[in-house]
């Protein structure tokens, strides 16, 4: 089916040129293929393929918030003057066979797709790529840096981004003398706290649409529009950043994004921009209206972790989402397709934010998620096509090397060098999860034990040969030393991971 969102000179296609192929991830009317667009000469093609919306079990949330951004950004190229095509076709190559068929035989350009899949296959069908500048950093550039480094510590990348991109730096130096400001920020759930609000978006007819194609009812809490995006980005600003860092970490019953800026959906589709986003966020800073604490934490994420997980993606190569270092064979357990599989309070509640919004921070996906999936010894790529199906901001490009390298420690310790299990004394100590739980973080025996307690101690034993081997792991693995009970404590974990994979624990 091919909807034409702009006809104009489409009735004579002899006036155009090329043909501007503009995946859902390059929302941008200053970026990638569109950069140096021409309306006289250009048609615009977007494709929503059958199978990015049959072909996996994504996520409604997700799949509604791609496609109505899509729709509306093909609307506002319309405004601006473009002859745009918006194509539903059974895949996107299909789909430009079909424009082509509409415009005739016009050269296809694209900015350099965001995954190897689809790289490939776009290149494969004669699709010619310009630079992907929806990042800060050059895949070329990132190549010189990872190429010529023994190990690839982030930190390294972060502080020469920084000084590369003049972000909180006078004459080399870090702002008020510290590169890093995070063992200032890691401050457990605050008592009594008052959360400022968070900015709702309403539905207009564009979205109605597409959530019934879905026969799905969205939440209010993705915008679908640049101007949308723009405004998160504007209450982020005023009412999140300054208290942003202290809380980055915590983990709270009684809201679910804290002080994140819940910016990652549109950094990702490109209806926001990383450059405009940290010129902003420092802006704040250097006005007097944030801390340094909270400023140099945010702009870590955004040009420090995010544009080092890009370059890393595609640094590592298409086989890295392959790895399965550890030998995890586990089925992906049931509670991760249903939130009441477990009473596990935790798991339980961060699993039913994933359902209600496919969102939720940084530090229940590595910390409870992720963790559980370590620690149950659960197929990494089982787990991988979970986390890239139900997360809004999920892309290939985000999620590998966030699950197979940091998550569950597939790689063998290649991005990571050190597995991020944990036990129920962290989920007590960051969260508001354990207080009225079934189980008890304090205990790694019995049938109230805390299962990630068991687990944890558990995991250590099961790989201790290869973990004793790591200087950042032997002190943890030597604490098996003093399990008086690990005999039992091994009983009661394949109790708990037979529970689990029953969904009854």
């Amino acid at each position: 089916m091919t909807v034409t969102l702009k006809l104009g000179s489409l009735d004579d296609p002899k006036a155009f040129k090329r043909l501007l192929l503009v995946p859902f991830d390059h929302l941008n009317l200053d970026r990638g293929v569109l950069k140096n667009a021409d309306s006289a000469t250009d048609v615009v093609l977007l494709v929503q393929s059958e199978r990015m919306v049959t072909g996996r079990p994504f996520h409604k949330e997700r799949l509604f918030f791609l496609i109505s951004s899509a729709r509306h950004f093909a609307l506002e190229l319309e405004k601006s003057g473009f002859a745009v095509l918006f194509i539903e076709a059974e895949t996107t190559t299909a789909g430009i066979a079909e424009a082509r068929e509409a415009v005739g035989e016009l050269p296809v350009l694209c900015a350099e797709p965001s995954s190897f899949r689809q790289r490939s296959q776009l290149a494969n069908f004669g699709v010619e790529f310009v630079e992907n500048d929806f990042f800060l950093t050059p895949r070329t550039l990132f190549q010189e840096w990872a190429g010529g480094q023994k190990s690839f510590v982030m930190e390294n990348f972060y502080r020469a981004q920084r000084v590369r991109l003049n972000l909180l730096v006078t004459d080399g130096k870090p702002e008020q003398g510290r590169w890093n400001f995070d063992a200032d920020n890691r401050l457990p759930p605050p008592k009594n706290y008052t959360w400022p609000d968070r900015l709702n978006h309403s539905r207009d007819e564009v979205d109605l649409e597409v959530a019934k194609s879905l026969n799905y009812e969205p939440t209010d809490s993705w915008a679908t529009t640049r101007e949308g995006a723009l405004r998160q980005l504007g209450h982020f600003l005023t009412n999140h950043l300054a208290g942003f860092g202290p809380y980055e970490d915590a983990v709270t019953l009684d809201e679910w994004s804290l002080h994140h800026s819940l910016l990652s959906p549109y950094l990702n589709n490109g209806l926001i921009t990383p450059a405009e986003v940290v010129a902003a966020a420092v802006e704040r800073y250097d006005d007097g209206h944030a801390p340094i604490e909270s400023v140099e934490a945010f702009v870590r994420q955004i040009i420090g972790w995010r544009e080092y997980i890009n370059g890393m993606y595609w640094f590592l190569g298409e086989d890295y989402k392959e790895l399965n270092g550890l030998g995890a064979t586990r089925k992906l357990l049931p509670l991760f397709a249903d939130s009441s599989k477990t009473k596990m309070n935790c798991v339980s509640q961060v699993v039913s934010h994933v359902e209600t919004r496919a969102w939720t921070h940084h530090i229940p996906r590595l910390m409870i998620l992720s963790n559980l999936a370590l620690v149950t010894g659960t197929n990494p790529q089982e787990f991988l096509d979970w986390m890239r199906e139900q997360f809004v901001d999920a892309a290939e490009w985000v999620m590998v090397p966030n699950i197979i390298g940091m998550g569950v420690h597939a790689d063998s310790g290649r991005l990571m060098t050190k597995p991020y299990a944990a036990g129920g004394a962290y989920i007590n100590r960051m969260t508001q999860y354990c207080k009225g739980c079934a189980y008890d973080p304090k205990k790694r025996v019995g049938d109230d034990a805390c299962p990630f307690t068991t687990l944890y101690w558990d995991f250590l034993d099961r790989h201790k040969d290869e973990f004793k081997k790591n200087h950042r792991m032997s002190q943890q693995v030597f604490g098996l030393n003093r399990l008086s009970d690990l005999p039992e404590l091994k009983t009661r974990a394949q109790e708990v991971l037979n529970g689990l994979s029953e969904g009854k624990i």
